[in-house]
């Protein structure tokens, strides 16, 4: 029988589920990456998470950044290294350039004496991490690059004897290829972790892959994850979702009577609903009185709204009879507006997921995905809406999108195809031109694990909010936004 390697939990959100057990304990692991990929962050993170979440003290040995200056530039992610410290928890070995112009160490800098005084603060400190931040000013210093990985093996074969789990961090000159400057950091470490920070749509997206981990299973391919105050890294890998939600039987209502009956009843506790028509179907409109019809059953509901202001929202509602300041008010609903361009997509998950977490809604809407959708990368378009579902599902939150079409009638969009097999529930919305007159139509396409209306009915949007009325009879094409008139109607009207 095979024996698994022991392994260390990093703390770090999303990492530990990439590496599917966290690090191989006692082992080094290269983490690579260009200028801004936060190689630093997740350096100092590492060690932060070992003491806040496991008891486990650390040394950073630092050979760039001067010890100062790291305690000052991670205070803003909540990191109290002075603090830590005094507590006996963590240790600094200044080898900075600033640090080896100090009388620290008798003669010359070189890497025995690196190892003497890595030793001597572990046992200090009685350490379980090290994270040595970054290789690239050794490689400068040192041009004989033989003699620098002579030396580097020595310091990792030093960590394992201490029984350390380390964390090692290198430039990289590019996004792909070469995985180190120098090409021979990769060579000395067990483990290898690439951090990526590429321009895709005028935008960067971070990325995290574990390209080697010896010995050891993990996931492949790159991963996104952010970086943000009061959090540090967080990645957000789609391994880490498993299909094990609990599915209720539990109906409410979408705040429509008539739609209730189209969907038998109402529809399931904790089902994905999505709303999808062109501009001025009232897909808005659809999601304001979900909303309202939670707000009636004393439900907490939130609304995430990337096209429509506080005060826009407020006036819409107004305007259809709803109050939504009184709502919030009375703290049954919570809105958070921001347009989708200001940050990322990874990072409107990772708020999204915070605002859930903090307001603890029992039904959510998101007005509208399309502006998500075109403010990223189509894969990260995609993992945002798969990260977000699958988060409401576990915590059986009714939810509900909206989506816009790309023509007035009929067609497709982009975000149907991304998300249609991941969603509950599908409503469509379709202008339909009939005798000179624009109208619209209603229906139920998708409706998991229930039966459902399958006649498209016609809504009209007026004062009062939304009605539903009678099925399109004799008419066929809606949907395709080609609508034609059974012959015997067309006979009637002209008679």
């Amino acid at each position: 029988m095979t024996k698994k390697l022991d392994r260390l939990l990093t703390g770090i959100e999303g990492l530990d589920a990439i590496l599917e057990g966290g690090l191989t304990k006692n082992r080094s692991t290269l983490v690579a990456g260009t200028s801004g990929s936060a190689k630093t962050v997740l350096s100092v993170q590492f060690l932060a998470e070992g003491i806040k979440q496991y008891g486990e003290p650390g040394i950073f040995v630092t050979l760039e950044e001067s010890p100062d200056d790291l305690r000052k530039n991670m205070l803003g992610f909540g990191w109290d290294i002075a603090e830590w410290e005094k507590q006996g928890k963590w240790a600094f070995i200044d080898a900075s350039p600033r640090g080896r112009e100090q009388a620290v160490i008798a003669g010359e800098f070189d890497f025995g004496a690196l190892i003497a005084r890595v030793k001597h603060a572990a046992q200090k400190v009685g350490a379980k991490r090290a994270s040595i931040d970054t290789l690239a000013a050794i490689f400068i210093q040192f041009k004989d690059v033989d003699v620098v990985r002579r030396e580097l093996l020595l310091l990792v074969e030093a960590l394992k004897e201490l029984d350390i789990t380390s964390l090692i961090t290198v430039e990289r000159l590019q996004e792909y290829g070469d995985i180190s400057r120098f090409g021979v950091e990769e060579f000395v470490t067990d483990n290898v972790i690439v951090l990526r920070n590429p321009m895709e749509n005028e935008r960067r997206r971070r990325t995290v892959e574990v390209l080697k981990l010896r010995g050891a299973n993990h996931n492949k391919g790159e991963f996104p994850f952010v970086v943000s105050t009061g959090k540090g890294v967080a990645a957000l890998p789609l391994s880490a979702i498993e299909l094990v939600q609990h599915s209720s039987s539990l109906r409410v209502s979408s705040g429509n009577d008539e739609l209730d009956k189209m969907c038998s009843g109402g529809v399931f506790r904790d089902s994905v609903i999505l709303v999808s028509g062109a501009t001025g179907t009232g897909k808005t409109l659809f999601a304001t009185q979900f909303l309202q019809g939670g707000a009636k059953l004393k439900e907490r509901c939130l609304l995430f709204a990337f096209e429509e202001s506080r005060e826009q929202l407020f006036r819409n509602a107004n305007g259809w009879g709803l109050d939504f300041r009184e709502m919030e008010e009375s703290g049954l609903l919570k809105i958070i507006c921001m347009y989708p361009e200001v940050r990322g997509l990874e990072d409107h998950l990772l708020a999204m997921r915070e605002a859930i977490e903090t307001f603890k809604p029992q039904r959510m809407a998101v007005d509208s995905l399309s502006a998500l959708e075109r403010a990223g990368h189509p894969r990260g378009f995609r993992e945002l809406i798969i990260g977000l579902t699958s988060y409401i599902k576990t915590k059986e939150i009714t939810g509900l999108f909206t989506a816009t079409t790309s023509t007035l009638v009929g067609g497709s969009s982009i975000t149907e195809s991304h998300i249609s097999t991941i969603t509950d529930t599908i409503i469509l919305l379709r202008y339909v031109e009939l005798f000179g007159q624009i109208k619209r139509g209603i229906t139920v396409l998708k409706m998991r694990g229930s039966m459902h209306e399958k006649e498209i009915r016609e809504l009209i949007i007026d004062e009062t909010g939304m009605r539903i009325h009678e099925p399109f009879r004799q008419l066929v094409g809606v949907l395709s936004g080609h609508p034609q008139v059974l012959p015997e109607i067309l006979e009637g009207n002209n008679d």
